[in-house]
C-alpha cells in the first residue's frame, strides 16, 4: 500500500537532538536484535563474512596504526608509507563513529525524500529534493528557516540534484516532470536543458563536470544526452536498452563515465570516443537491475549497487572484473526510494542502507534497518550506525565533503549523524 499523504499541519518539522538524552546504540537493544547488530571498528557480521573478494593475496595493507600521532611521526622521518598513514587516519575516524548519533532532524515534505547533495563549500549545508518535486536547501548549522521550494506535487519526482561547482547559489535537477534544469533557490528557472514534452519520458539521473563544463542526464528509456553548461546539446545517443538509473563522471578524469541501468548492466565510456550505442569501452554484466555506479573520491574504483542484495568494487586495474562482491541487502519496493551505497569522501569506506531480507542468506530474526560501513578494501563490515528513535530504512546516506558528518533520507525524514560531542558545535 502506497504512503498516505500528510496534512500541511505534518509537513515541516525540524528537531533538535538533547545531547543529554543518548540515543542508544543497536548494542544496548534488546536481546534478541542487539546480538545481529554490531557496532564498532573492525567488527563483522555472520552474513556478510562471506564477501566474495578477489585478488585480496596480493593486496597489501598495512597494519593499523594504533596512535595516529605516531603514524604521523614515522611518515614524517620517513619510516611509513603514505598507505600506512592513511590506513590510521581511518583507523582513527571508524573510531570515533562509535559516538555518532542523530543530533538533528527533518520533515519537510509530504512525500519521501526521493534525492541528496550537499554543499561542496559548505559543511554543513545540504540539498534534498522529494517525490513531489519539493526542494529543500537546509543549513543545520542555524536556527533559520530553511529555504523552500515547492514542487508540481505527483508527477514531480526529484530523481538527480547537484549543486552547481560555478555557482553554488544554483543547483541543476533533474525529475519526472520530465526535464533537466538550472534553478537557483529562489525559485527561478534560469535553463533548461532537456524536455521530454510528454509524460511517458522523463529524467532519472545526472552528473556535472566544472572543469570540462558538461551537464550528463539519463532518461528512462535508456538515453543519456550530454550538454555544454551553455545548453548546447552534443549528443543524444541510447546507450541502454532500459531507464538509465545513475550517470556519473570520474572526478579526476571527467571524460570518463559510467552509467547503470534497470537492464543490468553497468557500462564505462570515453566521452572522447562515443560514437554510437556500442561504443563503450567496458560492459559489466550484473544479476539485477543497477541502482548505481559512482567513482570513489580518487576516480580509481567503481562502486555498483543493485537492486536486491548485492554491491561491488571495480578497479581500474581490470574495469572488466570485479575486485570484490558484498552481499548485502538491499532489495528494492515500488514505494521507497531506491538504495545506492556511496563512498566517504576521505577514506576508502562504503556507506549503505539495510533492508532486511527473509530470504537473504544468514539473516537473522530482529535484525535492524542499520546505515552499514564496509571497508572498502576488504569488503569487511566496520561498524553500523542506528537509532532506535529512527529505525526505518535509510535509502540515501552520504557524507559530507569534510567526511565528519552524515546526512540521510529515510522516508520522509531528513536525519544529520555528527560525532556526539561535536554536534552541538556545528
Amino acid at each position: 500500500m502506497p504512503p498516505r499523504k500528510r496534512s500541511d499541519a505534518q509537513k515541516t518539522e525540524i528537531v533538535l537532538r538533547s545531547r543529554n538524552k543518548r540515543s542508544r546504540s543497536p548494542r544496548e537493544l534488546e536481546p534478541e536484535a542487539k546480538k545481529h547488530c554490531v557496532k564498532g571498528s573492525g567488527s563483522g557480521r555472520g552474513c556478510d563474512s562471506g564477501c566474495l573478494w578477489a585478488g585480496l593475496g596480493s593486496l597489501q595493507v598495512p597494519p593499523p596504526c594504533h596512535s595516529i600521532i605516531r603514524a604521523f611521526h614515522q611518515y614524517k622521518l620517513g619510516r611509513a608509507a603514505w598507505p600506512s598513514l592513511q590506513q590510521g587516519l581511518q583507523q582513527s575516524f571508524l573510531h570515533s563513529l562509535d559516538s555518532y548519533r542523530i543530533f538533528q532532524k527533518a520533515a519537510p515534505f509530504d512525500r519521501r525524500a526521493t534525492s541528496l547533495a550537499w554543499h561542496p563549500t559548505h559543511p554543513s549545508t545540504v540539498a534534498v529534493g522529494s517525490k513531489g518535486g519539493d526542494i529543500m536547501l537546509w543549513n543545520f548549522g542555524i536556527k533559520d528557516k530553511p529555504t523552500f521550494i515547492k514542487g508540481i506535487g505527483a508527477g514531480g519526482s526529484i530523481t538527480g540534484l547537484k549543486f552547481n561547482p560555478l555557482n553554488t547559489n544554483q543547483f541543476f535537477a533533474s525529475s519526472m516532470e520530465g526535464t533537466t534544469r538550472l534553478q537557483d533557490f529562489k525559485g527561478n528557472t534560469l535553463r533548461v536543458f532537456t524536455s521530454s514534452d510528454t509524460c511517458n519520458v522523463w529524467f532519472c539521473s545526472l552528473d556535472v563536470s566544472a572543469s570540462s563544463r558538461m551537464v550528463v542526464t539519463g532518461d528512462n528509456v535508456g538515453n543519456v544526452i550530454l550538454l555544454h553548461m551553455d545548453g548546447k546539446e552534443l549528443w543524444n545517443l541510447r546507450m541502454h536498452k532500459k531507464k538509465v538509473t545513475h550517470v556519473a563522471l570520474n572526478p579526476c578524469c571527467d571524460w570518463f563515465l559510467a552509467t547503470a541501468s534497470v537492464d543490468q548492466t553497468v557500462k564505462i565510456w570515453d566521452l572522447r570516443q562515443v560514437r554510437g550505442k556500442a561504443s563503450f569501452l567496458y560492459s559489466l554484466p550484473h544479476r539485477h537491475p543497477v541502482n548505481a555506479a559512482c567513482f570513489s573520491p580518487d576516480g580509481a574504483r567503481l562502486l555498483t549497487t543493485d537492486q536486491k542484495s548485492e554491491i561491488r568494487v571495480y578497479s581500474a586495474s581490470q574495469w572488466d572484473c570485479p575486485l570484490g562482491l558484498i552481499p548485502h541487502p538491499h532489495r528494492h519496493f515500488q514505494h521507497l526510494t531506491p538504495i545506492k551505497a556511496t563512498w566517504h569522501p576521505r577514506y576508502n569506506l562504503i556507506v549503505v542502507g539495510r533492508y532486511p531480507d527473509p530470504n537473504f542468506k544468514s539473516c537473522t530474526p530482529y535484525e535492524l534497518r542499520t546505515i552499514d560501513v564496509f571497508d572498502g578494501n576488504s569488503g569487511k563490515m566496520m561498524c553500523q550506525l542506528y537509532d532506535p528513535e529512527s529505525s526505518g530504512i535509510s535509502s540515501l546516506n552520504e557524507f559530507n565533503p569534510m567526511g565528519d558528518t552524515l546526512a540521510s533520507a529515510m522516508g520522509y525524514h531528513i536525519l544529520i549523524w555528527s560525532q556526539e560531542e561535536n554536534g552541538t558545535q556545528k
